[in-house]
């Protein structure tokens, strides 16, 4: 297991553990969040915790992947089905998602190094454009 796998595994226990209100990245002083996507192909609920970064009371992801040659298996999730939800601290909020291309893409993209530019070496050992979504609460 490399240094990604490691951190996701730990992170998932401690997940379980506190029960979703503490997570490895939230203990770095990160806002971070537990997403819940609908399989692609399963049609079953995909969790995974993530960075994310505030912006305009929405939540915007990275598909980083830890800077890993493919996208993670959530940005596919949300592309087949954008409807999925966020657990901040313990507490669920639905959201739809909408990727981000072209100019918004590029705006986004710089805000986003400002907030974190460890996305850039992340960038750089991917070898693609990361892709970044725009995560918006709604009301089911």
């Amino acid at each position: 297991m490399g240094l990604a796998g490691g951190i996701i595994w730990v992170d998932k226990k401690l997940h379980r553990l506190f029960k979703g209100k503490v997570s490895l990245v939230a203990l770095a002083g990160l806002p971070s969040l537990r997403l819940t996507t609908t399989g692609r192909k399963s049609g079953l609920p995909r969790s995974t915790n993530l960075l994310y970064f505030p912006h305009d009371g929405d939540f915007v992801l990275v598909g980083s992947n830890w800077g890993r040659p493919n996208d993670p298996a959530w940005t596919h999730n949300l592309r087949s089905h954008p409807d999925a939800a966020v657990a901040l601290a313990g507490k669920e909020i639905p959201v739809r998602a909408r990727e981000l291309l072209a100019g918004e893409y590029e705006a986004m993209w710089k805000l986003l190094l400002d907030f974190w530019p460890g996305y850039s070496m992340e960038e750089q050992a991917a070898r693609r454009v990361l892709p970044i979504f725009e995560l918006k609460t709604t009301t089911r």
